[in-house]
């Protein structure tokens, strides 16, 4: 008769020990949706270069054809101006 009640015993600790894996130890249900929000994130901020980088090739291949959009950086960044043109700076 005491079988049934050992063998019981070692069920309930099996479960418990498979209960605390599931809730709280290595791979549980809570690290698992964290690692799933992880994930998430880095698709995210991966999708927004990969936006950046189509930005900058489209910018270099402009550059790489046209002469307007150098002599547009020149005039902005650099604070150039063509022969013959007069600059007017406003104070602000």
């Amino acid at each position: 008769m005491r079988s049934p009640n050992w063998l019981f015993l070692v069920l309930l600790l099996l479960l418990a020990g498979l209960q605390y894996r599931l809730w709280v130890g290595n791979g549980s249900l809570a690290q698992v949706a964290s690692l799933t929000q992880q994930i998430a994130d880095q698709h995210a901020e991966n999708e927004a270069l990969l936006e950046r980088n189509r930005v900058m090739d489209a910018e270099v291949l402009e550059l790489k054809k046209g002469l307007e959009t150098v002599e547009e950086r020149a005039r902005h960044e650099l604070g150039m101006v063509k022969d013959g043109e007069t600059l007017y700076q406003l104070a602000q």
